[in-house]
């Protein structure tokens, strides 16, 4: 678990990033600063409401040996395809839950607290726009790698509409999913997945025409140093935190003018 020098005395959020493997959650304050944090598994819960009783006790157990970290005004949640419109996760192959899934409604109703949800690509955008490296940029693009791939875009400081780049095909009749996801870099090893990753970055340059490329996820930190410093200056890699942050930041939007 970790824990931030100071606690704000300001209402505060709890952030969640779902993933295929892992679920990454924590309390962040009004100035985007992660005061508490853990994971857990995400794969181990083949139905979600399991998942979302052992998410309650885990979080629970957080907010209890903070000493008291005030009230928490709300919850930002980010997966793979979520939907901030509907609340749902319609289409999302790389999480063991299947079918048109109420995921909001089910968090609020665990745990009483008004819960949004978004897309765990856009919630890691929105972080690192907030808070991040890519704080004040206005044209930026966010990769994250993790069980699969998530692609989020900021066209003139705004998240554009949702692209989903992971099932899109790339080669050998394989999606982005398939072909840069976490089965792949188990099977090839950190070289050869690296280089693949490389191949990836350099075909989507010319279709983006970004500013800056923030690579993200997990697997990210996998990427071999030799490839990290190959990747180019337009290329940078950021913590795997951007997910909570962005899902509180998600929230706060969603709860004032709304996001995508």
């Amino acid at each position: 678990m970790a824990k931030a020098a100071a606690v704000s005395l300001e209402p505060l959020a709890v952030g969640i990033d779902i993933g295929g493997t892992g679920t990454k959650f924590g309390i962040v304050d009004r100035n985007g600063n992660v005061l508490f944090s853990s994971e857990m598994s995400t794969r181990k819960h083949k139905q979600v409401e399991p998942f979302i009783d052992d998410l309650h006790d885990r979080l629970s157990e957080i907010i209890a040996q903070s000493g008291g970290v005030g009230r928490i005004r709300g919850i930002g949640v980010g997966a793979p395809n979520g939907n901030y419109y509907t609340g749902t996760v319609e289409y999302a192959p790389n999480l063991p839950w299947k079918g048109i899934i109420p995921l909001a409604k089910l968090i609020q109703d665990k745990f009483q607290l008004p819960t949004i949800l978004t897309n765990d690509a856009n919630a890691a955008a929105i972080g690192e726009m907030m808070y991040g490296a890519a704080k004040g940029m206005k044209d930026f693009v966010v990769i994250t790698l993790g069980t699969g791939l998530g692609c989020a875009l900021f066209d003139g400081g705004r998240l554009a509409p949702h692209l989903e780049l992971s099932q899109a095909p790339v080669r050998w009749g394989l999606s982005y999913d398939t072909y840069i996801g976490d089965k792949e870099r188990k099977r090839l090893g950190p070289s050869f997945w690296s280089r693949r990753v490389r191949r990836v970055v350099d075909a989507l340059r010319p279709v983006f025409v970004w500013d800056r490329l923030y690579l993200g996820g997990g697997n990210a930190r996998v990427l071999t140093p030799e490839i990290v410093a190959a990747l180019g200056d337009d290329v940078v890699i950021v913590p795997n935190t951007a997910g909570i942050v962005g899902g509180v930041r998600a929230w706060e939007l969603g709860t004032t003018r709304g996001t995508r």
